[in-house]
Parts: C-alpha cells; sequence; structure tokens
C-alpha cells in the first residue's frame, strides 16, 4: 500500500499538482495540515485535495488562522497580510472544508498532527529535546507532524530512552522498527534550502518511509504571488528554500 502523506501546501498549487504528478499512483493522502497561507492559490489547493484518493486531512495553523479561529496579530506582518487576504478570497466552500478538518488524527499504530502530538497546530518540533518531550503524548508507534517544512525523523534507538535525528537522503528506503516522529517537509513552502516541493510515501504492511523531491515552476507561482500583491518576501523565499 501507498501512501503519500504531504504537508504545508500553502496555497502553491503548482507545488503541490507536481508532487501528485510525481508521485504517480497511491492508494490514500494524509495531509498534515496547511493547506493555505502564504502563496496565492488556496481555493485551488482545497478543491485539488477534496479530490485525493482515502483522504485525511488535519488543521493546520494558517488553516486555523484563516478561518478566524486564531487571531491573525500572532502572527508576523508578512504572514498576516497573506492570511487577511486569503480571508477575503477563500470561498464559502474552501471555508467549509477547512472548517471541519480535525486537529488529530490515529489511524491504525500512526497517529497524524500538524505540530506536535503535545499541541497539534502550534507547537514546532525542531530538535530532540522537543522530539523527546512529545513521546509521552502519543500511544502509537509513530506520529507524522509539519509545520517545521524540514524533512526528518526522530527516532527511538533500540533498547534506549535514547532519540537520534537523521534527515533522510533523497528516495532512501527507511524501515521503521522503534517510535518515530516522521515529517514529510514542506509541498508549497520548503526551509531546508532545498527548494524543489517535498513529500513522503509511507507503507504501512513494511512501516517504510521515502522522502521524494520535486522540481516545479517556481517562477509561474512568484508571478502569482506579486499579482495578488502579496508580500514579496514570500515568492523571494521559494527560489532559495528558506
Amino acid at each position: 500500500m501507498r501512501i503519500l502523506v504531504i504537508s504545508d501546501i500553502h496555497a502553491n498549487l503548482t507545488a503541490f499538482e507536481a508532487v501528485l504528478q510525481d508521485a504517480k499512483s497511491y492508494d490514500a493522502v494524509w495531509c498534515l495540515g496547511d493547506v493555505v497561507g502564504y502563496g496565492p492559490d488556496p481555493n485551488e489547493c482545497v478543491a485539488l485535495i477534496r479530490m485525493q484518493p482515502n483522504l485525511v486531512c488535519l488543521m493546520g495553523n494558517h488553516d486555523s488562522a484563516a478561518l478566524g479561529r486564531i487571531p491573525v496579530e500572532t502572527f508576523n506582518q508578512d504572514a498576516r497580510r497573506s492570511l487577511e487576504w486569503m480571508q477575503e478570497v477563500l470561498t464559502p466552500e474552501s471555508f467549509s472544508f477547512l472548517a471541519k478538518l480535525p486537529e488529530r488524527q490515529v489511524i491504525d499504530q500512526v497517529t497524524l498532527v500538524h505540530g506536535s502530538p503535545r499541541n497539534p497546530v502550534w507547537e514546532y518540533i525542531l530538535d530532540l529535546h522537543s522530539a523527546g518531550q512529545n513521546l509521552n503524548h502519543f500511544d502509537t508507534q509513530l506520529c507524522m507532524v509539519g509545520h517545521t517544512h524540514l524533512p526528518i525523523i526522530y527516532m527511538a534507538v533500540e533498547g534506549s530512552k535514547d532519540l537520534r535525528w537523521s534527515v533522510p537522503l533523497e528516495g532512501e528506503r527507511i524501515e521503521i522498527k522503534t517510535r518515530a516522529i516522521l515529517n514529510p517537509g514542506s509541498v508549497g513552502q520548503p526551509r531546508d534550502h532545498d527548494p524543489r516541493a517535498s513529500y513522503a510515501i509511507f507503507d504501512p504492511e513494511t512501516n517504510s518511509w521515502e522522502i521524494h523531491r520535486v522540481l516545479y515552476d517556481i517562477e509561474s507561482v512568484q508571478k502569482r504571488i506579486r499579482a495578488a500583491a502579496l508580500p514579496i518576501r514570500h515568492a523571494l523565499r521559494l527560489y532559495e528554500g528558506w
């Protein structure tokens, strides 16, 4: 079974379409939140995610803010401008879809959240300390998170209470044998200095995890960001992946 695991599409339709094309065949899609925010294509991305087979989609902090559930004042100035614009352009259909997204989902031995199991919408897992603190906040073997825009694995060392972290090589098939926190990186706004869209393929039958990267037409997205009068910083950062 092939499950396409994605996160942080951030209203970047071109990157999202490139990921779907690159992944080819898959049996289900697990989206870890932030379908909207930053990018120029919120309604188009909502429409496309809704079409995916056996979809499970989580609430992200930008999704929640677009609904007015999180004050936009809690975001930086550029993100705030993007969210205010998004609130103006989102269709009723998009609002309805986002409003129904859960903050947490458990599927067999996998817990799905956007930020962390301890704080599903807001907390960033950025190091071994925060990853270790979150191990007691989910009961399954695996937890999949997004939010940081970084493809990374935090895995328990077998026979020990210690954790180790690793950044998987592109296309590397990793069998997860211990408890772990897995992040597929970002589709629409990577922040690991690799501008290519990032996603993962998960096989629950073998507990295997593969990170994949795909090129997309960044310039076309930048043009749409400028045309919508969104913050120029959100266009510039796409070329360098920061």
